[in-house]
């Protein structure tokens, strides 16, 4: 390794800090301001450590007998050999140190869509938001119309989406060094009405062909869309590595499913969400025959034997 030489303070997260360039070798690591590098951290000695060359040309780090030591990988190193991408602990201050011919990786793809920032977003994801608040508010209305219930609806759906999106801005200006919370804005009015819109075509599916499996397992969708905005989210506050956005995600969607699947063994006796589909809406929407009343007759008696079967099952004959 060829100097200079740059010292690299790191976050937790691993990102740089700060960063320090030094010249020439040994270089002295403390809190003493006679020192090359100084460490403001309490738990660091005034002479903590020296990074000097190895006899074989190699980096070194030396502890220079301080109580708290050097830390390399959870374990204490009088001696440690320094490559580039070594981070080791002084005191409570993590660092590395790198030479000038250090190799560094390509660029990173931009992905971060610069030209989908700012109101424009923010606005659509507001409109979006409000929208949805007051379909809702108008499906579940049964009561003479009143304005107050539908601008309580608004400002509840308006409070959630700002809360929402302004804990995923803040996140976005601590690790990202941008808020956007436009996008997040959008990306959460983009879910709730992905979730609107599949809550309302799979019911009149659902009802229309009597295909249950969309009101009996329809929470899993809702829970698969749930991660997708997730994901979207934390692709826009780290751009980089999608796949493992992707994966965590994947696993939390299989995670809240799964859960889903035991609650409702454990309450009902069985994986599905309702125990019939409890949809009801116009008949002109029916795109299947309805019954007759001695078909439906039929099924009750077949019910009503096979419960007497289960009963008998169960108090031994």
């Amino acid at each position: 390794m060829k100097g200079p030489w740059f010292i690299e303070t790191l976050a937790r997260n691993g990102d740089v800090l700060h960063r320090h360039r030094v010249d020439s070798l040994p270089i002295r690591i403390g809190r003493g301001y006679d020192n090359d590098y100084i460490l403001d951290d309490a738990y660091a000695a005034a002479h903590h450590a020296l990074v000097e060359a190895g006899e074989d040309g190699s980096l070194v780090l030396r502890d220079l007998g301080t109580r708290n030591g050097v830390v390399h990988a959870g374990k204490r190193s009088e001696r440690l050999v320094l490559t580039g991408n070594t981070v080791a602990r002084l005191g409570h201050t993590t660092l590395r140190i790198r030479a000038a011919d250090f190799p560094v990786p390509p660029e990173v793809r931009d992905r971060t869509m610069h030209g989908w920032e700012g109101a424009l977003p923010g606005l659509a994801g507001t409109v979006l938001i409000a929208l949805v608040a007051l379909f809702t508010m108008w499906l579940a209305d049964t009561q003479a119309y009143r304005p107050f219930r539908y601008l309580l609806a608004l400002a509840y759906g308006l409070g959630a989406g700002l809360v929402w999106s302004g804990l995923w801005a803040l996140g976005n200006r601590l690790f990202g060094r941008h808020a956007r919370l436009g996008r997040h804005l959008f990306i959460f009015g983009s879910g709730v009405a992905a979730l609107m819109l599949f809550r309302l075509v799979s019911s009149s599916i659902g009802y229309a062909w009597s295909i249950e499996v969309f009101t009996r397992y329809g929470s899993h969708v809702a829970i698969a869309l749930v991660a997708g905005m997730v994901y979207f989210h934390l692709t826009t506050v780290k751009p980089e590595p999608r796949r493992r956005h992707a994966i965590v995600c994947a696993a939390l969607a299989l995670l809240g499913s799964g859960l889903v699947l035991i609650s409702n063994e454990q309450r009902n006796g069985r994986l599905a969400d309702e125990l019939y589909m409890s949809v009801l809406l116009p008949p002109e929407m029916r795109a299947t025959p309805d019954s007759s009343v001695d078909e439906f007759m039929a099924d009750v008696a077949a019910m009503k034997a096979r419960l007497d079967r289960e009963r008998q099952d169960e108090n031994g004959g």
